[in-house]
């Protein structure tokens, strides 16, 4: 056989655990060639929404990371360019420009400090998310809460969870292997760890839209679609219809979060450019001014 999921969970770096574990789906029922293409849909799904995710995230994170570029050279280069000019000046600064300039001396001593702060800072992050499962756990929750950002994060993990169970249940893998997988596959630990507390519930006996109720996580329309899928035998068709609706909502939020902070983070960069600019010709403004007086 062309495909056998055992040989492809030696290449876990190309197939992970819950590809291999529908492929093995495939295999046992005998539909692999239809299964392999949910499949092909399904990545095709989530990696649309990974990308309508990078992209809410992304504009924000590069225009700061601009902002900051930009106003550190105006203080370490710019600025010191001004102070020979004041000096000769031989008058009293506006109390605006001294903070402004006393920054730029600080900067220009210590910008390494700085710098090594900043790649300190985000080496000491990655390591402690790569080993702390209750660090990262914490992070989620936080960005969960987040205004905003965590709506997006929100509705990106509940289509991810709706999409890879819905896959995996048209698959014909049992619910509880099932929800282990999709714990993996929800991009947030808040939500992996429900679903991991789910599979317990259900390895009891529960039903899924209970063991989901008991959570206090998913949002009550949810819960009813699968309520229904669960009377009618057909949980797969309505946790699709579930995944359908929050990415279409993951893409309403993304276009609507663009739009908000595109004019906003403009305001902010030139309230910031244009107050060091404004520093540095305070004192030329009230010389000019004392000149015209006299």
């Amino acid at each position: 056989t062309l495909f056998r999921s055992e040989a492809l969970k030696k290449h876990p770096l190309y197939f992970d655990d819950l590809f291999c574990n529908l492929v093995h789906a495939g295999e046992q029922a005998g539909v692999l060639e239809e299964l392999l293409h949910k499949i092909a849909t399904y990545k095709e799904k989530t990696e649309s929404l990974k990308g309508k995710i990078k992209k809410a995230m992304f504009y924000p994170a590069a225009v700061i990371i601009v902002a900051v570029l930009v106003t550190s050279i105006i203080m370490i280069f710019v600025i010191p360019q001004f102070q020979e000019l004041f000096s000769s000046f031989g008058s009293d600064l506006p109390a605006f420009t001294q903070v402004v300039v006393a920054m730029s001396e600080w900067m220009q001593e210590w910008w390494w400090l700085l710098l090594l702060s900043a790649i300190a800072t985000v080496y000491i992050f990655g390591y402690i998310w790569k080993r702390s499962r209750k660090f990262r756990h914490t992070v989620d929750k936080m960005l969960l809460k987040t205004p905003i950002i965590g709506v997006i994060v929100n509705k990106a993990a509940l289509a991810r969870f709706a999409r890879t169970l819905s896959t995996m249940f048209a698959a014909g893998v049992p619910l509880v292997e099932a929800l282990e997988s999709v714990s993996g596959a929800t991009g947030n630990v808040v939500y992996g760890e429900a679903v991991l507390r789910m599979r317990e519930d259900v390895a009891t006996g529960q039903s899924l839209q209970l063991a989901m109720k008991q959570q206090n996580l998913f949002p009550h329309m949810v819960i009813q679609m699968v309520a229904i899928g669960e009377e009618s035998g057909s949980i797969d068709g309505m946790l699709s219809k579930v995944a359908d609706f929050f990415e279409e909502e993951v893409d309403n939020a993304v276009d609507a979060l663009s739009s908000l902070l595109e004019p906003l983070i403009m305001v902010i960069l030139g309230t910031l450019i244009g107050g060091l600019v404004i520093a540095m010709y305070l004192p030329i403004f009230q010389m000019g001014s004392a000149v015209m007086g006299k």
